[in-house]
């Protein structure tokens, strides 16, 4: 079916559109999409929205290149979806749960603002990491510099999720015990 027919049975809403326009064009976007995202299912979902958006801007656009257009359209949502992922890896509601994880090391009646202006937090920090084995520094780094999830975490070192869990409290708890020791908290 050419492109022409196609773009026709989008027209009269004919769902046979998303069958063609998958059959014909499907290689294609999953290709543009797993480009830039790095997990087949996302690739796929955003191949599949791809086929949504088409839907609802056909009519009333009228392509002149089916090609271009789905292509453009894959490749917005793709980077779409690839920010949304990065500004989750940055952290994006992972924050607060971290900042629970950490209060038993902040002073009481204290926020972290204010023990970093008062203290040299960064010397004190620098001294526990650097204190600490290589293997317990990287796991306390990729969870509370990077913010990663627990999960990330286990399979990045390939170690399980328990074990993740207990490097993070006996480091909590060392870091308690120096900043106690140092009476900061």
């Amino acid at each position: 079916m050419d492109d022409r027919q196609i773009i026709e049975l989008y027209e009269q809403r004919s769902e046979t559109a998303i069958a063609e326009t998958a059959r014909k064009y499907g290689r294609l976007c999953r290709s543009i999409a797993s480009r830039i995202l790095r997990h087949r299912g996302d690739a796929e979902a955003c191949v599949n929205d791809t086929w949504l958006r088409a839907w609802n801007a056909i009519p009333p656009q009228r392509p002149v290149n089916l090609a271009a257009f789905l292509s453009k359209i894959t490749r917005n949502l793709a980077l779409n979806m690839l920010e949304r992922e990065t500004a989750e890896k940055r952290g994006s509601g992972q924050v607060p749960l971290l900042l629970d994880e950490l209060a038993a090391c902040l002073p009481a009646g204290g926020d972290a603002a204010q023990l970093e202006e008062n203290l040299d937090l960064t010397d004190l920090l620098n001294r526990f990491l650097g204190a600490q084995p290589l293997r317990t520094r990287q796991v306390f780094l990729r969870r509370y510099w990077y913010c990663d999830s627990i999960r990330e975490i286990a399979q990045m070192f390939r170690m399980g999720e328990s074990q993740v869990k207990m490097i993070l409290l006996r480091a909590r708890g060392e870091l308690r015990q120096l900043m106690q020791k140092e009476e900061i908290i």
